[in-house]
């Protein structure tokens, strides 16, 4: 059965995911543009992102153990939203932004660690956005924003 606490943390946690992923894309892709070294503020943000999202990844999990049962039942475009699309579209979002972090911190070049981070948050952004089950969905109908 669902735990309201954690579905509460998990729905409000989005929020942060989405902000610090989408602050720290556009923030880099203008340090990228701008060919500027990436500046402290920046390098925390980028940070502070790929900390949210496997916090975020740890609770989805956790939540999804906790309800194997019901998802496993679920048939359908809903069913196959929950088992596949949600779940699998998440989890490729947070290795990107795991992905683009790693990859920047071993670069040598200050300007290529600014286009990859800009590069993997954004896309990250896009999947993430693209698999919340928003409430003017037909699949998050009735779940309201948190």
């Amino acid at each position: 059965m669902d735990n309201p606490f954690l579905v509460f943390l998990h729905s409000l946690l989005r929020y942060g995911v989405l902000i610090a992923v989408a602050a720290a894309g556009i923030l880099h892709l203008r340090g990228f543009l701008q060919k500027r070294p990436i500046l402290t503020y920046e390098r925390s943000l980028s940070i502070v992102a790929v900390v949210l999202c496997h916090a975020q990844l740890v609770i989805g999990l956790i939540l999804y153990m906790m309800n194997f049962k019901l998802y496993s039942g679920m048939t359908g475009e809903i069913g196959r939203f929950w088992k596949m699309e949600h779940l699998g579209t998440m989890i490729i979002a947070i290795a990107l932004v795991t992905i683009g972090r790693a990859m920047a911190k071993r670069a040598n070049d200050e300007v290529v660690k600014q286009k990859r981070i800009a590069v993997f948050y954004l896309i990250a952004l896009a999947l993430i956005l693209w698999a919340i089950p928003w409430p003017f969905t037909e699949i998050g109908h009735g779940r309201g924003w948190l």
